[in-house]
């Protein structure tokens, strides 16, 4: 064995060790976690208390001096957690002048949960990893409501300004706020590396419903994963179809950008699934640049176009389009501006719109305009939760085309509905199922999310979404 293969070895060992030390620590802190109560008086104090796997239970009330999670480190295995009621009445974080309602910095391993954020209109973000953090890492947010943060299009729901890395943001509604997230710097120089982003509903924001930034660079040195890493975002909802800014601010409901160009990081990708677009009058539903895996995905987009692959801060790279469903009025999937040098494919997607396709077309894909779509489909002209269904009418869906190499990509032979495709299928919907779990309707897709995740079912969070901000529910 070679000098550099033995040093390579022993850096490898050296590292396991120490990660193990890192999870036995966490489980020996877990072993004396505790629970501890709080209520808006006390919990402040409560905070500065917390150790690897205590859980600060907050009881339902109105809290005004918001969430500081400053400095306060869980462990592998062992997270500080915050959490409300899981069901019934809820803790409700308001919104305060100058100051963000939850502040991160300096934390890791620690889950926010069960909880609900108003704005109150104010300028200010509802979940905000600061820009002066120096990370934020292993940060879960679940199963939020966030409302009342429109004030102006700058002003954003969740938002990541310092380093993060190994975030899940899962379960959470999003209605009305400036942007929905917006995860990582605006110059790309605070990158966003290997999330999770999965089962949210983002509704009627001004801006985007999701934003990662590029990536100028990947600074390793603070712990950040140096690559290849795979950030996943799936099984969403993403509309628009009201309040939509238009002109200069018009955004995409979603728009993922480059990794770094070269180094750490550089081969990291996107992996993009299982979601439901809906509705955006002044741009595309989806773009992307960079390294981009878009499938299983349902577009709805009667006001305008559905997917952009195209530079924005750079160029696409290695991007997979297949196995989508898409109705637009104007393109379909529109490819420009790529570097050949990565290697692209456009495939086996079902997509009915004035020009289906531009720029890309490598077989297998079934294409038409936006009236025929109810040929194939059972009701392409519905409203969600009103009848709308993009699956396929009994006899279409198969189409014969080169084969897809897919299977480095999580969940990429199971359709819209998490079920088995054929290799033969095209877009969203395997041909022939029966009728969809999850209809297409401005709620969470239904599923298994932890054994503590309330409301597991998607009518009931847009029925608590509607009470909340109604006008008599007395914020």
């Amino acid at each position: 064995m070679s000098a550099r293969a033995t040093s390579g070895a022993r850096l490898g060992a050296a590292c396991l060790v120490l990660y193990a030390s890192l999870v036995l620590g966490g489980l020996l802190e877990s072993a004396h976690a505790r629970t501890i109560r709080a209520g808006p008086g006390d919990y402040v104090a409560a905070l500065r208390d917390l150790r690897p796997g205590d859980v600060l239970a907050l009881a339902p009330g109105r809290y005004v001096q918001g969430l500081r999670v400053h400095g306060l480190q869980g462990a592998p295995g062992a997270p500080i957690t915050i959490e409300g009621p899981a069901r019934g009445a809820p803790a409700i974080l308001l919104g305060r002048p100058n100051a963000n309602t939850v502040s991160i910095r300096d934390s890791s391993h620690v889950v926010i949960r069960n909880l609900r954020l108003d704005g109150r209109g104010l300028p200010v973000d509802g979940v905000r990893a600061e820009a002066d953090s120096r990370f934020a890492h292993h940060i879960t947010v679940e199963n939020l409501v966030l409302v009342g943060f429109g004030h102006d299009q700058q002003n954003v729901a969740i938002s990541t300004q310092g380093p993060a890395w190994g975030w899940v943001i899962r379960g959470n509604v999003i209605v009305g706020a400036g942007t929905g997230m917006y995860l990582g710097g605006s110059d790309g120089g605070v990158p966003f590396v290997g999330g999770l982003i999965e089962y949210n509903v983002i509704l009627d924001t001004i801006g985007y419903n999701l934003q990662i930034k590029h990536q100028r660079g990947r600074p390793t040195s603070i712990g950040m994963p140096p690559g290849p890493t795979r950030t996943i975002i799936r099984h969403n909802v993403f509309s628009k179809a009201n309040g939509a800014a238009s002109g200069n601010f018009a955004r995409p409901n979603l728009l993922v950008g480059h990794f770094p160009r070269s180094g750490p990081g550089a081969d990291d990708e996107y992996a993009i699934y299982g979601n439901f677009f809906y509705q955006n009058p002044t741009e595309a539903l989806f773009q992307g640049e960079g390294n981009v895996a878009f499938y299983g995905n349902v577009l709805v987009n009667t006001a305008g176009s559905a997917v952009a692959i195209q530079p924005h801060n750079d160029r696409p790279k290695r991007v997979r389009v297949f196995h989508n469903t898409i109705v637009a009025r104007d393109s379909g999937v529109h490819f420009q501006g790529a570097d050949d040098a990565f290697g692209q494919r456009v495939a086996r997607n079902a997509i009915f719109a004035a020009q289906p396709l531009a720029g890309r077309d490598d077989g297998g894909n079934l294409v038409g305009s936006q009236e025929s779509a109810a040929r194939y489909l059972v009701a392409p002209s519905g409203a969600p939760g009103a009848g709308l269904d993009l699956s396929w009418r009994p006899g279409v869906g198969g189409v014969a085309g080169p084969a897809l190499a897919i299977d480095d990509l999580p969940d990429s032979r199971l359709d819209f509905e998490s079920r088995p495709r054929g290799d033969g299928d095209v877009g969203a919907y395997a041909p022939g199922a029966p009728q969809p779990a999850w209809p297409l309707q401005l709620a969470r897709k239904p599923a298994p999310l932890g054994p503590r995740r309330a409301e597991t079912d998607g009518a009931r969070a847009s029925r608590i979404v509607r009470a909340w901000t109604s006008p008599a529910a007395g914020r």
